[in-house]
């Protein structure tokens, strides 16, 4: 069992938690989710014992082994394999003991321990789990320092899993991951024989492996039962609850404002008006649940250009001398989707850089339509962002000749409206400096969009308010990612980088995790007309969620308009002095048919509002 006791953390003048409070089940696989900037990392490293909280504390069985991804990756001229061995600190230590020590009674005592750890298997599962985060027999042996920063993350997270501490804190695990990774994360962790605290931002991967969800928002805590879409449907049934209970009150409360008003002068009623006025201060405000109204993404869409857009003809590419990739044969047309397939390594990357023109074809063919423009999204845009600078700045320097009101338009797209404009990108959080780069390199309005693993600082809300504006966005797009929900909402052509080629992968997602997890490695294949037909299932799919949102969206704004409406009326047969000028001259009955006519306008935008939104849900599953 592991108990949070009313943690309170401030960092910077400012409260990140407070009163956190969870019970979290012994050997439970619990989903740690929140909005960026809510807490999480501070809550795991507070369990960690790297944050001292101001109150509250922690308690865990006595003599638990915690183990926490640490942000700092291991270097040096040991070998992957070496330092993973290594991670078990307690075999590592007793292996060698064992081989300089001459008591036979402390050396029986030495291989019985080591027998009880299987000490003796451990070569074979650090390799095993090595191999499943990509490292191959060759890239195991040799040194750290041969590696890029992404892969020495891998190998700490493999020596993580190695030494199997009995609870385990992941923190975004998947960042550095591709998607075959992630699935053989994903099935390691479901046979974890002891405590997971993970921390994820990736629907499917928090569906697939956790058994409870706690949301941290506002500094609290709350635990529900079930992945990400059983808490998702909770919240929702939460938050519709909320809202009643917050309209009610509303109502109850200018119910007793128009009686104080109304009758607080006269001696016959001042006494019933005054317990009016006591009851009214002891009723407490119902909290909101808010939405953060920055979360916006809105690509504009280009002019129309002829298709193809690029055709390679048997091309090749690589850095100087070295072809990565050869005998490339692909169209990409106006309204393709097509998303990029294969490990990490096997050159999706560059690929992306050749349709980008970032380096050209060493042999074969490449055209492209000459009035094309490219939109391309890497981290290290992110990472290169000048922190002193803000992002009206940023979009100024770009924009030359552009006017402050379309500077200020391309970011308010983007959610960066008033002060966040004006605000230090070193203050931005990781999804907002996101945000911004795709501000960015969106303000020409591209004919092509090209991500490369654009979700890695976003939340859960900010990716489904990513896909949507790419369903909305009417250009091509081309994107690499380990989100399998990304890939499944915005692609209907996927393309496998592997064996130094790049070719049309015949099947759905499913298919090729299938195909990933397969032993043999022998996928379901579907035939071209049979994907063909799949390509253009997916494209109506699509078309069609983009007009449901739509239909969603405008009946929230459709009710939101009648419930002030009704609200007003509510409020000039309560007290016809306060009220709209408009409704002050209505008589009584006239106000309750208005009242009656905008209950029914009400209850058919709900209705709307209803059917939308469980055909979105049918479209997704």
């Amino acid at each position: 069992m592991l108990n949070l006791n009313d943690i309170t953390v401030r960092l910077g003048g400012r409260t990140i938690l407070d009163g956190a409070t969870a019970k979290l089940p012994p050997r439970g696989r619990i989903g740690l989710i929140g909005r960026n900037g809510a807490g999480k990392t501070t809550l795991v490293k507070v369990i960690s014992g790297h944050i001292e909280p101001d109150t509250g504390s922690i308690d865990m069985p006595k003599g638990a082994r915690l183990g926490y991804l640490e942000q700092e990756a291991p270097h040096g001229i040991s070998t992957p394999f070496e330092t993973v061995l290594a991670a078990d600190v307690e075999r590592a230590t007793l292996m060698a003991e064992s081989e300089t020590s001459e008591d036979p009674d402390r050396l029986g005592a030495l291989y019985e321990r080591l027998m009880a750890i299987d000490a003796y298997t451990a070569p074979s599962r650090a390799a095993q789990i090595l191999v499943g985060l990509g490292f191959d027999e060759e890239m195991q042996h040799q040194p750290l320092d041969s590696f890029s920063g992404g892969w020495k993350m891998r190998v700490a997270l493999a020596g993580l899993l190695f030494s199997q501490p009995d609870v385990l804190l992941l923190d975004e695990p998947s960042n550095h991951l591709d998607l075959e990774a992630v699935l053989w994360l994903e099935d390691f962790l479901k046979s974890y024989p002891a405590t997971i605290l993970l921390v994820s931002h990736e629907r499917d991967f928090l569906n697939n492996v956790v058994d409870y969800t706690l949301h941290l928002g506002g500094g609290k805590l709350t635990l529900y039962p079930g992945g990400y879409d059983a808490f998702e449907r909770q919240r929702a049934e939460r938050q519709a609850q909320i809202a009643s209970a917050r309209e009610k009150q509303q109502a109850q409360r200018e119910h007793l404002q128009a009686y104080i008003a109304k009758n607080s002068a006269r001696a016959s009623t001042a006494k019933q008006a005054q317990s009016r006025v006591k009851a009214l201060a002891k009723m407490q405000p119902i909290a909101e649940l808010h939405d953060d109204p920055s979360l916006t993404f809105d690509f504009p869409n280009p002019d129309e250009l002829r298709p193809p857009l690029i055709t390679l003809d048997y091309a090749s590419v690589g850095y100087t001398d070295t072809p990565i990739l050869k005998k490339l044969n692909l169209r990409l047309d106006p309204d393709d989707r097509m998303a990029l397939l294969g490990r990490n390594g096997n050159g999706k990357t560059t690929l992306a850089r050749l349709l980008a023109a970032q380096l050209a074809p060493m042999d074969g063919a490449m055209t492209a339509s000459g009035k094309m423009r490219v939109g391309y999204f890497t981290q290290y845009q992110v990472e290169e962002l000048d922190r002193d600078e803000t992002p009206l700045q940023h979009m100024t320097a770009l924009m030359k000749g552009a006017s402050q009101s379309a500077v200020r338009a391309q970011l308010g797209r983007f959610g960066f409206q008033a002060q966040k404009a004006t605000t230090q990108v070193g203050k931005l959080s990781g999804g907002e400096k996101a945000r911004l780069a795709l501000a960015l390199i969106t303000r020409d309005a591209p004919h092509l969009l090209i991500l490369d693993e654009p979700t890695n600082h976003l939340d859960v809300d900010a990716r489904e308010a990513l896909i949507q504006a790419l369903n909305d966005y009417s250009g091509a797009v081309v994107i690499v990612s380990h989100d399998r929900h990304m890939l499944e909402m915005t692609a209907d052509r996927l393309v496998l980088v592997d064996s130094g080629t790049a070719s049309d992968f015949d099947g759905s997602l499913d298919d090729y995790i299938a195909f990933v997890l397969s032993k043999d490695g022998a996928g379901p294949k579907l035939s071209k007309a049979d994907k063909k037909e799949a390509r253009r299932l997916a494209a109506e799919a699509r078309e069609a969620g983009t007009e449901l949102r739509k239909a969603a969206k405008q009946a929230e704004a459709d009710l939101a308009k009648l419930n002030e409406q009704r609200r007003a009326v509510d409020q000039a047969m309560a007290d016809p002095s306060t009220a709209e000028p408009s409704l002050a001259k209505l008589s009584m009955s006239d106000l309750m048919k208005r009242r009656g006519e905008l209950g029914a306008k009400i209850e058919a935008a709900e209705l709307v509002w209803m059917e939308a939104s469980e055909a979105l849900e049918t479209l997704a599953a």
